[in-house]
């Protein structure tokens, strides 16, 4: 038996739920289904750090934009929601032990403040200076935006008290924090079902397309007849373009997370989202470094990359922390259960002691860990695609390479835009699959950093 609907949306992660939502509740259309074989919200969007930033670099601001777009769009929903998914603004900080890299995050900052993500207060000393906020732990105070950049030692010594004596500066970006993904996906997903949104259990078999246009979705619970069709299928989403003729520039990227106990608090529950901007070689004792030095040669040699991050999980009386650290990128095909480097959390805390020594108690007998992760679908440049395909009735909403919980809403609203015919916005071209065919744009991105933490 064919049932009809007016949009099919594949794939029940945070992308896909958001574009159910935006497609239901706020355009007004009533017979959208939403298709997955699994559970909503459990493939990868459950795996996620669950932050969320306006702080991109260029080139261009479409990043920022896409971003403080969809940040808006979250804090209307926590508006209304009550609070539903625990969204706070504790921001991002960047810490650095280099004077060089200093330099570079202040040149960071510049150009992610003249590109829309807020203004840069620089806080150095000098009298007649702004003051530094700290960030409350829950919350979000609307007037923390753009950033603040501690050169000052005492200043980051007080509010920092935990970090590396030999710390030179802090950047701390406030248009940032993090919230419940799972209860902001259901939040999401409930609101689309009382406005009639179906959601479908079952495997997308192909896409029928006739004389070029989607005509129909088949799947293992039945045949789907439609003219427009969503791929928000995240680490598939290749995989359901292909059935409709279609090939996407994405692959797909194997990434972890570290679920640790931090028994002993050395990181305070209220800090906010903790980044070590270095470049480093994992920290050992020197016992170790004497006794291991035959057992791990590669561990004690290697220069890992900057970006071992951080933060704590849970209230007050929690002592969760999540460490995440994107050192080595494995591209592969999906595969679950996923498999992780046995020292992947070894490595992680070890990477982690150059920011905050005080982590160095738990080498050596560190409480379990749990690792989970998932695969970041990505684009060259690490830009998501969203907007209409070579055939007509399908709609790119995927490739959100590890921001697809804090560009969700944004993503669906332009989606949206694309299918309705609404005006778009200025920045909706940057994220058309076309510009790989527009040579500026492919030189301009050659050496783009990509956003990657």
């Amino acid at each position: 038996m064919t049932e009809r609907a007016s949009v099919v949306v594949v794939g029940a992660g945070m992308a896909g739920v958001a574009a159910a939502h935006e497609l239901a509740v706020r355009r007004g259309i009533a017979d959208v289904v939403l298709i997955d074989e699994r559970a909503p919200l459990t493939l990868t969007s459950d795996k996620s750090s669950e932050c969320y930033r306006n702080w991109w670099p260029g080139p261009g601001d479409a990043m920022v934009a896409l971003m403080n777009d969809s940040i808006d769009r979250l804090e209307a929903l926590a508006d209304e929601s009550g609070d539903a998914f625990h969204m706070n603004r504790r921001g991002y900080v960047w810490a650095t032990a280099s004077a060089a890299r200093a330099a570079e995050l202040r040149r960071d900052a510049e150009e992610a403040s003249a590109l829309g993500a807020g203004p840069l207060r620089v806080h150095d000393g000098a009298p007649g200076g702004a003051a530094y906020r700290p960030s409350e732990p829950t919350g979000v105070d609307r007037a923390l935006s753009g950033a603040d950049l501690l050169f000052d030692p005492a200043l980051i010594r007080g509010h920092f008290p935990y970090l590396s004596a030999d710390v030179v500066a802090v950047l701390h970006a406030r248009r940032c924090g993090w919230l419940s993904a799972q209860q902001l996906g259901m939040y999401l997903l409930e609101r689309a079902r009382d406005r009639g949104t179906r959601l479908v259990r079952g495997r997308v078999l192909g896409i029928e397309t006739r004389a070029g246009r989607v005509s129909a979705v088949r799947t293992t619970s039945g045949t789907i007849a439609t003219e427009t069709v969503v791929d928000a299928a995240g680490p598939y989403a290749r995989d359901v373009a292909e059935m409709a003729g279609v090939t996407l520039p994405v692959h797909n990227e194997l990434h972890g997370k570290v679920a640790f106990r931090d028994e002993r608090r050395v990181v305070p529950r209220g800090a906010p989202f903790m980044i070590w901007a270095d470049a480093q070689r994992l920290w050992f004792s020197d016992d170790e470094r004497a006794t291991v030095a035959s057992e791990r040669p590669e561990w004690l040699t290697r220069e890992f990359p900057a970006g071992v991050h951080l933060r704590p999980e849970g209230g007050a009386t929690s002592d969760a922390l999540l460490l995440i650290w994107s050192y080595d990128d494995r591209r592969e095909r999906p595969a679950y259960p996923p498999t992780f480097d046995p020292a992947f959390a070894e490595i992680c805390l070890r990477g982690l002691v150059r920011m905050i020594p005080g982590l160095a108690a738990y080498v050596g007998h560190t409480p379990r860990p749990v690792v989970d992760g998932g695969y970041y679908t990505r684009t060259p440049e690490n830009r998501p695609l969203i907007g209409p395909l070579a055939a007509r009735g399908l709609y790119a909403d995927c490739a959100f390479g590890g921001f697809g919980i804090m560009a969700a809403c944004g993503a669906a609203r332009l989606v949206a835009d694309h299918i309705t015919g609404a005006p778009l916005p200025p920045w909706a071209e940057a994220f058309l699959v076309t510009r790989y065919d527009d040579p500026s744009y492919l030189a301009a991105f050659a050496n783009a950093r990509g956003g990657q933490l």
